[in-house]
């Protein structure tokens, strides 16, 4: 497969092993409502951010949308844009890797971009998510009235790569689509549900006994009669069913029988009868055409938020919620690393998806608080008519904090045992943790094997020689609460009491904190 060079390539595609594991700390007064939900708004570097969230949400998340710097050389007010090509790839590269970590088997990713670097993001997304991981490109119309009559080209439209994380379990949903509906003109007289009838007799391409022989055979009509499908110019035709596909209409009463005027006879002629879905629904288009423009959206923003300066980028709500339709349901977790002024986090919040926004920018305070807010007290603008919004709902708000781990590798003094069992769980599995209401030293098993933490005083007691340290007694406080698991166990503390002999005995591999424990990389 073809991979993109440039210069500091090779010292890029290593950055995410660089970055530190970092706290996520809540400010209470930015949070709004925060007992409500499992919403997240992160201020700081979204490189820092991504990693940061690894130990709790990787493989977790549904959708991830990002509309990230098209490094278009023109200066916008809350982004530097100009970056070289180099330095945007850079800065591109190790963010798509750890995106591509917290994004679920079944999820998708989706990329806003325009001509400039969209190209090369495409190779460089080829290579870290697959080539075969590739969905499309979808076509957004951003403009719809072209202001500059002093060029000769107005481009009005920008791109968004999909790509998925496992071809075989991606899920893309239709788009809803009520027109449909208008085609279902009938009414089953025994359901009352509206319904079509459609002849049996195939039409067209491939439609001649001869294309699909097996296709070719009697069906018993009404007066006992034989039926075969002919075509009006006499030539021998095939039905649209196999003889079960016949018997399946027969037994769910879809078979109908109709007369009709052929050649100066009446002839019977068979139909099935479809009833219009309950939700009806069609492809969705590549080419974006009803989604609206950035035009509508600076004008929803500027309602929105009319004593802050607009954003120049800002997306269509529409779009958004275009995007989550198709590929999530309520209550999947949706992320988005550059959330610039909030549009992901408003739009998953209207949807009733959880979401995870990360912005470095002032403006995660000075934008995307007050429109959350605005949200949540059931703000009318963008989707809020066509998803019945009405308001609910809250968002804890974060800043990053210090590294879990010093330069030399060790646990910061002030780790609580709950970061420090999530980073462990992960490093040792490669999943998430999910901390439970009680917190305990043994913290799960995956894979055959169980893990347990000794560490800050978990089981009451921070003696010195205490709860912290391996012993016949904290071993039989991890054997109560592992229950009925009986594999090998690991156990991170302080020390150990125990022999070598009994750790065997046990089936127990015994590492030490701080020296055993290695942030992954």
């Amino acid at each position: 497969m073809p991979i993109l060079k440039w210069l500091t390539r090779d010292e890029d595609i290593r950055a995410t092993e660089r970055v530190p594991y970092r706290l996520i700390e809540e400010v209470p007064e930015l949070s709004y409502r925060a007992d409500d939900g499992d919403n997240m708004l992160i201020q700081g570097d979204n490189l820092d951010a991504l990693k940061a969230l690894l130990p709790y949400y990787a493989g977790q998340v549904k959708c991830i949308y990002i509309d990230p710097p098209y490094n278009t050389k023109s200066a916008f007010e809350h982004y530097d844009d100009n970056l070289e090509h180099s330095r945007w790839l850079a800065m591109m590269w190790p963010r798509l890797q750890l995106l591509r970590e917290l994004l679920s088997e079944s999820g998708s990713i989706w990329v806003s971009i325009d001509d400039r670097e969209g190209h090369y993001l495409k190779v460089i997304m080829d290579e870290i998510f697959g080539r075969n991981s590739f969905v499309t490109s979808f076509v957004w119309q951003k403009v719809d009235s072209p202001n500059d009559n002093k060029v000769p080209i107005t481009p009005n439209h920008e791109y968004v790569l999909c790509y998925c994380k496992n071809r075989d379990q991606a899920l893309f949903k239709q788009k809803p689509d009520n027109s449909i509906l208008g085609a279902y003109s009938q009414t089953d007289e025994a359901s009352g549900r509206p319904c079509r009838d459609r002849l049996i007799k195939k039409n067209g391409k491939a439609s001649l006994r001869s294309d699909r022989p097996s296709m070719w055979f009697p069906i018993t009509a009404p007066d006992g009669t034989d039926v075969y499908p002919i075509h009006d110019d006499g030539k021998e035709a095939r039905w649209a069913f196999s003889r079960a596909g016949i018997e399946k209409l027969r037994e769910e009463n879809r078979l109908i029988w109709k007369k009709r005027s052929k050649s100066g006879k009446s002839v019977w002629v068979p139909y099935s009868r479809e009833f219009a879905p309950d939700t009806p629904t069609r492809p969705n288009e590549t080419i974006l055409l009803d989604v609206k423009t950035s035009r509508q959206a600076k004008s929803h923003q500027r309602n929105l938020l009319p004593e802050l300066p607009p954003f120049d980028t800002v997306k269509p709500e529409q779009l958004i919620e275009r995007i989550l339709t198709m590929t999530t349901d309520p209550h999947d977790f949706v992320l988005d690393s550059f959330l610039g002024s909030g549009t992901t986090a408003a739009v998953a919040h209207k949807m009733k998806r959880r979401y995870i926004g990360i912005e470095m920018g002032e403006h995660a305070e000075t934008h995307c608080v007050p429109r959350l807010k605005r949200v949540i007290e059931g703000e009318q603008g963008g989707i809020s008519e066509t998803q019945n919004w009405k308001g609910g709902g809250g968002f804890r708000f974060y800043r990053l904090g210090p590294p879990v781990f010093t330069d030399k590798g060790q646990i910061q003094p002030d780790i609580r045992f709950p970061v420090l069992a999530a980073h462990i769980w992960f490093a040792e599995t490669g999943q998430p943790w999910h901390q439970p209401e009680k917190l305990e030293p043994y913290l799960g098993e995956f894979d055959g094997r169980g893990y347990a933490l000794l560490y800050n005083g978990i089981l009451g007691d921070k003696s010195i020689s205490g709860g912290n340290v391996l012993t016949r007694k904290t071993l039989s406080m991890i054997r109560a609460a592992q229950g009925s698991f009986q594999g090998p166990v690991v156990v991170y503390g302080e020390r150990t009491a125990l022999s070598e002999t009994t750790l065997k005995a046990e089936k127990i591999e015994f590492k030490q904190t701080p020296y055993d424990v290695k942030a992954r990389k």
